[in-house]
């Protein structure tokens, strides 16, 4: 089954994280319709695991929705940038951690009805303290947690980011296995 074409394409706006554009599709019925798409380079999540089984998020205050956010380390990529260095940058960069062993789980879109962003996710564990480097903007605080918080802190919202209960569960299975 082919989908509609893409018969023009408007940029509207070009940002550091994402582009902004309009495109006006054809559809099999032969209807004209448009579609406003967020561009973005996809980003990388990463549970980091102390060799005890404490799992280390971060609270960050986000704008968009006017909270602090108890999250995973996460990040976007930067251009041209491979995802498995994206995720070892980040964890330093956030945490002061580095990874002895940096596991992919599983690779998702975050909002294909609108957004072209993937997110690659990673366990982290094996680590090494090292020097945090937060970028100027971000005020980030780590929140050590047990694993056995994990499904009651999603269950009763003080989790609430997506890529983080996807990544925080799938982490949970993967170190059962």
């Amino acid at each position: 089954m082919t989908g509609s074409t893409t018969v023009a394409t408007e940029y509207i706006y070009r940002g550091r994280v994402v582009t902004l554009r309009i495109d006006t599709l054809r559809l099999r019925d032969g209807r004209e319709v448009r579609r406003e798409i967020v561009e973005h380079r996809g980003a990388v999540a990463v549970v980091p695991r102390l060799d005890d089984g404490t799992v280390l998020l971060v609270r960050q205050y986000r704008q968009a929705v006017g909270e602090w956010l108890l999250e995973v380390p996460a990040g976007t990529l930067e251009p041209g940038e491979d995802p498995d260095a994206c995720a070892a940058r980040e964890l330093q960069e956030e945490i002061g951690w580095r990874a002895g062993r940096l596991q992919r789980m599983f690779r998702q879109y975050l909002a294909p009805g609108y957004s072209s962003e993937v997110l690659h996710a990673y366990v982290a564990d094996q680590l090494e303290a090292a020097q945090a480097h937060t970028e100027p903007d971000e005020e980030i605080e780590v929140v050590p947690v047990s694993t056995r918080e994990i499904e009651p802190m999603i269950l009763d919202g003080r989790i609430s980011d997506a890529k983080s209960i996807a990544a925080l569960l799938v982490a949970l299975r993967v170190w059962r296995m």
